[in-house]
């Protein structure tokens, strides 16, 4: 989520003036690195809005407070996942395919250098971060779980899987990807992960769901 490689409302410019999408974009990229090094309480906005080269009533019109951009630096993150019809029951490819799309970029993310220093950011001091926690687990895991879900639900409905309650599995998918793999990150027993690792990684885990939960089995 770093940008080299994620409470009082202030007013708005006058209406007309045109708004640059590129100053929004730096202010994003300069949240994503300064909210993993600081947490939330120890980043300010003046802060980010110096690092993005914005002035502050520039970065309030665009963002009511931090929470706002916490939450939108992380849905960018999750929503590049994977592309969007790869949550479409009828995209291209086949469901297995899918998958191994969702699989590849979820894992991507949460062993990225950035993710892996946020979560060791909340770990490290739950009580102090535990509002970002809240945060960072409603607009980031929970969004991309219900997101799937719905994937699920839907080819269940369509005679592709077999599924009771398609949240539940969508929560073992994702833990499933995880693996191993990522608590070697994360604990720093390991520094990367070698590209057929990952690989065979991911092959085993989504055979492993399909085996569980496909329409034959």
């Amino acid at each position: 989520m770093n940008s080299r490689s994620p409470l009082m409302r202030r007013p708005h410019p006058p209406r007309g003036r045109p708004r640059d999408p590129d100053k929004r974009l730096a202010a994003i990229a300069a949240a994503k690195q300064l909210f993993v090094v600081d947490g939330l309480r120890g980043t300010s906005m003046d802060a980010i809005a110096k690092l993005a080269g914005v002035s502050k009533v520039t970065l309030y019109s665009y963002f009511a407070d931090k929470d706002a951009l916490f939450r939108e630096a992380l849905s960018q993150a999750c929503q590049g996942l994977a592309a969007e019809d790869a949550y479409v029951l009828n995209g291209p490819g086949t469901l297995r395919a899918r998958l191994t799309q969702i699989a590849e970029g979820f894992f991507d993310l949460i062993t990225s250098a950035d993710a892996i220093s946020l979560y060791r950011l909340m770990a490290a001091n739950p009580r102090r971060h535990r509002k970002l926690s809240l945060l960072f687990w409603e607009a980031g895991p929970e969004a991309t779980m219900q997101r799937f879900a719905r994937l699920l639900a839907e080819a269940t409905a369509a005679g592709e899987l077999r599924l009771t309650d398609p949240r539940a599995a969508a929560a073992q998918f994702f833990f499933l990807i995880k693996g191993e793999q990522h608590l070697k990150l994360l604990i720093g027993v390991v520094d990367k992960l070698a590209s057929k690792e990952r690989r065979a990684h991911i092959d085993r885990t989504v055979t492993m769901f399909l085996r569980a939960y496909g329409a034959a089995s």
